[in-house]
């Protein structure tokens, strides 16, 4: 290999069925895709164990059919997810391959190798992959390679992304960026489009993969590549559209053979791969046929399936694309006619119904397809790659600025969500914030942060917390600062300090915390939107329930202040200790069955107590 290369990072498309390695290549000025050992520019994301060996890619899908048990795909459906998660426990009744739960709700595949029961966490088998996709770039450069940067669907969330950086670690690789497979996508299409470009150009990536979904939306403007908003779903792709014709076909076979093969892992395996052969057909053809010789107890099953079918029972996954599409311009607060370019991303983005939606969406606008789809992820990871490696010429001049996908923020008084980086904030990012102690005397402080878009805290997903303990008992509003820090890996780092004494105290958001899945990401916002009057009602109870507890608070230390106290007839004193009882007999009851106006009432009373006792407003 040339010296030139030495220190390259490569860059690595981990698809769920699929994955891609590319290189900038110095003297060639341009990015050059890597084939395998098969001569193909993409590599199953498979690994199989047998009683003497272990095979990854091609190897290991060839004879996935006669070895189903012990053949693992879908792994980066697993990675950073827990057992116990619904989308993990569905996906488990299609796999032929055991999950069992391991420490921690992790989910483990059970295998057979050599002859011994052996268990594999996601990142184990992503690492596999990994280690294939860094040999064959080995085998092309003819030297060693460390450093690489490696995409993730942009809805991923910090957990997956810090288990796809252990599983780089196992492989021996230095990830030195994570970034979306959607900006992949946008920076293979905007780098030679960018010089014609006059002014901003925005550009729409409709990305959908083997196992993933996303979208996003850039601006180019010059050199700089700025993400606007994400959205997407981690479920959903052509995974999804196999399994769907899985089971038409096997309830097909159930109702013209009389023959049940749901309960036949080797049987499901070779339908399911006869299943891909169609799908890819019906992309230029009306109908394709399947054909499974001694499928089951010696039964050949034939049959075929129109593209109106096709589309007929996968009309559902087409239709959540599209309203995936839908918010993602709603949260970039763009109109589909402020659109330049449309570009497709993803095998299953060839699908001519998902194109005719999407063509009808942007109202007749033509689809970019200019770009190869299976690896245009891995091209763009590896112009990234080149960027961030050093003493490499001739590489474009450009700098990508991507966005966090869901808002973070740290528990207040009142149960509700302080929000400190809003979703689709541009990262790396660093948000600091002042907030104050609640209560006298108070010597130690508990953080928690949430990832979430609902008003309540406790309906957001808790990260995790720590403690800042140590400074001084003071008086209650005793100042303290909070620092929020997204890294461009997307990684969360919360930091406190109490500034007179300088105490500190930081955590590091890993996977090692309850996350959760990207279902629950999806839902969240979408409740955000249908529970928005509920979380409105509650924000107005907690701030008044907030501003009741600290007149009442400032009231208190008014009637201790003895000049204050002598100079009040005593029946002013009883009515305002009559509001202070009333007031902390409300914030310490049943706040639930209480109304909103309960609270604002009570509020205005005390308000009035206070200025004509005490003089002042707040």
């Amino acid at each position: 290999m040339a010296k030139e290369d030495q220190g390259l990072a490569i860059g690595i498309d981990l698809g769920t069925t699929y994955s891609c390695v590319a290189v900038w290549r110095e003297h060639h000025s341009r990015v050059h895709i890597i084939h395998n050992d098969q001569g193909n520019n993409t590599t199953p994301s498979s690994v199989a164990f047998t009683d003497q060996e272990r095979l990854i890619g091609d190897a290991a899908k060839n004879q996935a059919a006669t070895n189903p048990q012990n053949t693992v795909f879908d792994a980066k459906r697993l990675i950073g997810r827990k057992y116990s998660d619904p989308v993990v426990q569905k996906d488990m009744m299609l796999w032929p391959f055991k999950v069992v739960a391991g420490a921690n709700d992790k989910p483990m595949i059970t295998l057979n190798y050599k002859g011994e029961e052996k268990q594999f966490c996601a990142e184990e088998i992503s690492s596999m992959v990994l280690v294939k996709m860094r040999e064959i770039a080995e085998a092309y450069l003819e030297t060693k390679v460390k450093n690489a940067v490696v995409t993730v669907p942009a809805y991923f969330n910090d957990s997956q992304r810090k288990s796809t950086i252990d599983a780089g670690t196992i492989a021996g690789l230095n990830i030195m960026r994570i970034i979306n497979e959607p900006t992949a996508a946008a920076i293979a299409y905007g780098l030679d489009r960018r010089m014609n470009c006059v002014g901003e150009r925005n550009i729409f990536i409709f990305d959908l993969g083997g196992g993933t979904f996303d979208v996003s939306i850039l601006t180019i403007k010059g050199k700089i590549f700025e993400v606007k908003a994400t959205a997407g779903n981690t479920h959903l792709g052509g995974e999804d559209i196999d399994n769907r014709m899985l089971n038409y076909f096997v309830e097909k076979i159930k109702k013209e053979k009389k023959e049940d093969i749901s309960g036949n892992p080797r049987a499901l395996r070779r339908l399911r791969s006869a299943c891909e052969r169609p799908k890819r057909t019906l992309s230029l053809a009306v109908t394709a046929s399947i054909e499974v010789d001694g499928l089951s107890n010696g039964i050949d099953f034939r049959s075929s399936i129109t593209r109106a079918r096709f589309e007929e029972i996968n009309m559902e996954l087409f239709n959540q694309c599209m309203e995936t599409v839908d918010r993602c311009l709603a949260d970039a607060k763009m109109h589909k006619c402020s659109i330049h370019d449309v570009v497709l991303v993803g095998g299953s983005s060839r699908i001519p119904k998902v194109q005719e939606l999407l063509k009808d969406f942007f109202e007749g606008k033509d689809l970019c397809k200019s770009i190869n789809p299976d690896e245009a992820v891995a091209y763009g990871a590896a112009v990234q790659g080149a960027l961030l490696s050093e003493g490499i010429k001739n590489v474009p001049d450009m700098v990508l600025l991507d966005v966090t996908p869901l808002s973070l923020g740290k528990h207040v008084l009142g149960d509700i969500m302080s929000v400190m980086i809003p979703r689709n904030t541009t990262i790396p990012v660093k948000r600091t914030k002042e907030y104050l102690t609640v209560a006298d005397d108070q010597s130690c402080v508990k953080i928690q942060v949430y990832e979430g878009e609902r008003t309540r805290a406790s309906d957001n997903n808790l990260l995790g917390s720590f403690m800042l303990s140590g400074f001084p008992p003071a008086p209650r509003g005793h100042r303290f600062d909070v620092c929020f820090a997204i890294d461009e890996n997307g990684i969360l780092s919360v930091s406190a300090k109490e500034n007179t004494t300088g105490i500190s105290n930081k955590i590091i958001i890993t996977n090692d915390n309850e996350r959760l899945s990207t279902e629950e990401i999806n839902r969240m916002i979408q409740e955000a939107d249908d529970y928005q009057a509920e979380d409105m009602k509650f924000l107005r109870k907690a701030k008044a329930r907030n501003k009741i507890d600290d007149y009442a608070y400032k009231l208190k230390n008014a009637l201790k202040n003895e000049n204050f106290s002598s100079k009040l007839f005593s029946e002013d004193r009883e009515k305002i200790s009559s509001a202070i009882t009333k007031a902390t007999e409300l914030i310490d009851g049943d706040q639930q069955e209480e109304e909103i106006d309960v609270f604002e009432d009570h509020l205005e009373e005390l308000i009035n107590v206070f200025k004509r006792f005490v003089g002042k407003s707040d």
